[in-house]
């Protein structure tokens, strides 16, 4: 299991503060297919790099009974003066992976051939994209953190990646954060929506996007405090969530 508990982030702005999450809970079982939904910048990435550890929160505890992957697309841990062999030596050390199998499965799984032994600065970012993944699937975690798409590289390899994550692990957790209806539909079997700072959980993924596309996106309008919290608070208790 992944629990986390009492979250909170925030990140200094020209401003002052912005706070992007605040008190989040949320707990993750072994096999299930949870999607997190929020309009760009509302802090999905935020708390997907927070469940990986590649952030700390401000506040709050992440318990984990399971190995979590970084997200897909995250390149953060890659060193670019170094081969893409030695980025995968240095990848498998960390996580106690055997190296040999993991650069096997590597050179057959990502096509980079010849370049998988030349420094990293020469990549492009969709060799840095196609190395990432086929080294995350290499190591097999528990849970797997998807930001967004799978956007890696061509049709094809999109097609093998869909196929590694979605078919072939379907005993894996998997936690993706998107605002794309189709993805979360086709993929996801609960869904909580970033709404006020925080996640309101919900046991379907069709209430999530109706609550998400019809009241959030659809009724931006201008009232008073007073009057914005009693709207807020009627739209969640509609869907049986409680602030």
């Amino acid at each position: 299991m992944i629990q986390a508990e009492s979250i909170s982030k925030e990140f200094k702005i020209k401003n002052g503060i912005n706070t992007v999450l605040e008190n989040v809970n949320l707990s993750v079982f072994k096999g299930e297919k949870i999607g997190i939904i929020g309009a760009n910048g509302s802090g999905k990435t935020t708390l997907i790099r927070i469940l990986a550890g590649i952030m700390p929160p401000d506040s709050g505890k992440i318990k984990k009974q399971m190995s979590v992957s970084w997200p897909v697309g995250y390149v953060g841990g890659f060193q670019n003066n170094i081969t893409g062999v030695d980025n995968i030596k240095f990848i498998s050390k960390i996580y106690g992976a055997d190296y040999k199998t993991i650069l096997s499965f590597v050179r057959s799984f990502s096509d980079l051939d010849e370049f998988l032994d030349e420094p990293l600065h020469i990549y492009s970012s969709g060799m840095k994209a196609r190395l990432n993944f086929s080294l995350m699937i290499a190591i097999d975690f528990d849970c797997y953190l998807i930001d967004e798409l799978l956007n890696v590289g061509d049709a094809d390899f999109r097609t093998k990646c869909n196929v590694e994550i979605f078919k072939k692990r379907q005993d894996k957790a998997i936690i993706i954060a998107s605002h794309n209806d189709q993805i979360i539909k086709r993929y996801c079997t609960k869904a909580y929506v970033i709404f006020n700072n925080t996640l309101c959980p919900f046991n379907n993924t069709e209430d999530a996007l109706k609550f998400y596309r019809g009241t959030l996106k659809n009724n931006e309008i201008d009232l008073n405090p007073r009057q914005k919290a009693k709207r807020e608070a009627k739209i969640l208790s509609e869907f049986g969530v409680k602030e």
